[in-house]
């Protein structure tokens, strides 16, 4: 039976380490997996997933506004595809995660998304929203704060590293840019004692 999954974590907590190897377990076993990733998160190149770990693979594209539904239809016509994983889930709209739920409704394919649940002001992301709201089932990627306690929150640190709490919901980085914290953590990051 198709599920709707939600990965989700802070930042660097593995997300894209897990959803590759859960891709080559498919790979492993005969089947075929299909792979999407933002169109403007070129960080290890265009179309492409990679973890800090050194792995990655190639992934099909998506911006804002495609038609996921229609795209993964499309990818079906050409051949089976056993399980659909999104990475960088949180750079959907909230209309792509409903168009998600069809293809596990309506095309019967499990699809996986992988992404963050907070931004850097401690917001949830709209599709990250929906995915807690819509998804079969959720899991949690931890990862650690620098104290040992389970990290839950990011900042997100300015070019001189000072915690910046406006700017653009998204915005493309990495460990230059964020940190994950502890909620208490990141409360003394940005001021909130």
């Amino acid at each position: 039976m198709a599920k709707l999954y939600f990965n989700y974590s802070t930042m660097n907590a593995g997300k894209s380490a897990v959803l590759l190897q859960a891709a080559h377990n498919y790979r492993e076993r005969g089947m075929t997996p299909y792979l999407m990733i933002a169109a403007f998160d070129d960080r290890a190149g265009r179309g492409r997933i990679a973890s800090r770990i050194g792995i990655g693979a190639d992934a099909d594209v998506f911006s804002q506004g495609d038609d996921l539904f229609a795209k993964i239809e499309a990818r079906l016509a050409e051949g089976p595809v056993a399980c659909v994983f999104i990475d960088e889930a949180h750079f959907m709209d909230k209309e792509q995660v409903w168009q998600l739920a069809r293809v596990v409704d309506d095309l019967a394919v499990p699809v996986m998304c992988y992404g963050l649940r907070v931004d850097f002001r401690g917001e949830l992301f709209p599709s990250s929203a929906a995915l807690l709201a819509w998804a079969d089932e959720m899991r949690e990627v931890r990862t650690i704060c620098h104290c040992g306690r389970k990290a839950t929150m990011v900042v997100r640190n300015g070019p001189d590293g000072t915690p910046l709490m406006d700017g653009a919901q998204i915005l493309i980085g990495g460990n230059e840019t964020y940190v994950s914290l502890c909620r208490r953590h990141w409360r003394e990051a940005v001021g909130d004692a």
